[in-house]
């Protein structure tokens, strides 16, 4: 993967995850200020009925304004301008908060005019019977300018808007692990990436180390050929011909293995021009057919008209048709019979290569053009390879702006082809 390409997935996905988070705060904080406007009201609708219940049974007025006075976030005074009764006031203190379905714990006291004093009620908790909300009493703080009040403490206020917002801390839950969880595979992707260039560069410095002695080699193999006395030796003779043959595949290989580094690096570019069709074929029929008369094959050729041009890089389609070619001879258990011929339709030029060899299953031709694939046989593997060359063949396709296309049966035959535009 390109540094671009990986540098637009982590921007993008760090805006999707900006816009997420901002999404998911605005929306927990406004739960949180439904819920804690939700809970003011209810617990000032509930205050208000009390108050009056004790105006009532004292047959007394309540004041005209500021009956309520919320001192802070979970701390309320209640104004009655008359005695209070802490038995009843804790008594319609659970009716009101149960009849609004206030299930919070509460705290309160009753301000005591005679010692200029808060004297402490009682805590009710909502579920007695838990050990973690037995919460020691504590110290209510008065307020100076009444004479008659009570005041109501929530100290599990928090908690219980929190209890309400259940659903959105799971999901913000769900979120967190989200952001984390990509933030781990960016930090993954990275790391591979990371070690898959540091393996593409010991491959391509490990390659290009190979051209030196492999160019030796073959001077040396073609030295030892044209000597008389190797000629007149027909054990050396075959000896030389092993070496010459052998420096000849693995530089191929090596030629292979540079052209997909390029490929890789984005380096890859195609130098088209206007191709006789005809004029570039013909010599790479002439050459396999030589390999193909050693297995006692034979090689049917139906070229195009003289005049049969396409725009395409003369090396990389040479290349191309000479890798077909050779995966039709390599995988045949018996004599190759291998067909080639073109059809022309209007504007396109489809170049086809059909083989008799042991073909490919339906479960494994969408893959056999992928890099380092091998069709799997178990341990044994007739024939060496890389699984580089119909992958390298794809990658030239795709170059060009060319289509191809794989019609094979398991043990019957194999066609191959690819569509190209015709030049005018």
């Amino acid at each position: 993967m390109k540094n671009s390409t990986i540098l637009k997935v982590i921007l993008f996905g760090a805006i999707v995850i900006v816009g997420i988070l901002a999404m998911q705060t605005y929306w927990v904080v406004n739960t949180w200020n439904i819920n804690e406007e939700d809970f003011n009201k209810k617990v000032n609708l509930a205050l208000y009925n009390v108050a009056k219940s004790l105006a009532d049974i004292n047959q007394s007025k309540l004041p005209p304004r500021n009956i309520i006075n919320q001192r802070t976030t979970n701390y309320y005074i209640v104004n009655i301008e008359d005695e209070i009764d802490a038995n009843l006031l804790e008594y319609f203190l659970q009716k009101e908060f149960e009849s609004l379905a206030l299930n919070v714990d509460f705290e309160y006291g009753v301000f005591d005019c005679t010692t200029d004093e808060m004297v402490y009620g009682n805590y009710i908790g909502y579920a007695p019977d838990d050990p973690s909300r037995q919460v020691e009493p504590g110290k209510l703080p008065k307020y100076s300018d009444l004479n008659y009040y009570f005041g109501v403490k929530f100290p599990t206020r928090s908690g219980y808007l929190l209890g309400r917002m259940q659903l959105s801390v799971f999901f913000s839950i769900i979120l967190l692990s989200t952001v984390v969880f990509f933030v781990y595979s960016m930090y993954v992707i990275l790391h591979q990436k990371r070690l898959s260039e540091m393996q593409k560069d010991f491959i391509n410095n490990m390659t290009h180390e190979f051209k030196t002695p492999l160019s030796t080699i073959k001077i040396s193999a073609d030295v030892f050929l044209d000597h008389t006395a190797v000629r007149q030796d027909q054990r050396l003779m075959q000896y030389a011909r092993i070496i010459r043959d052998q420096n000849q595949r693995l530089n191929q290989q090596v030629e292979k293995v540079l052209q997909l580094a390029k490929i890789e690096r984005g380096n890859f570019e195609v130098k088209q021009e206007t191709v006789l069709l005809v004029d570039l074929l013909t010599p790479i029929i002439e050459s396999m057919r030589l390999q193909l008369e050693k297995r006692g094959g034979r090689l049917c050729a139906e070229l195009p008209e003289a005049g049969t041009r396409v725009h395409a890089d003369p090396l990389h389609l040479t290349n191309v048709v000479y890798n077909l070619l050779d995966n039709a001879i390599k995988y045949c258990r018996r004599q190759p019979d291998i067909r080639l011929w073109v059809e022309q339709s209007g504007r396109q030029l489809s170049l086809h290569i059909r083989d008799n060899g042991i073909g490919i299953s339906k479960e494994y031709q969408h893959r056999v053009f992928d890099k380092f694939f091998r069709i799997p046989t178990g341990n044994v593997h007739n024939v060496k390879g890389f699984g580089l060359g119909l992958y390298y063949v794809r990658k030239v396709c795709r170059a060009h702006g060319w289509r191809i296309r794989l019609d094979s049966e398991p043990g019957a035959e194999t066609t191959v082809t690819i569509t190209m535009p015709v030049k005018p």
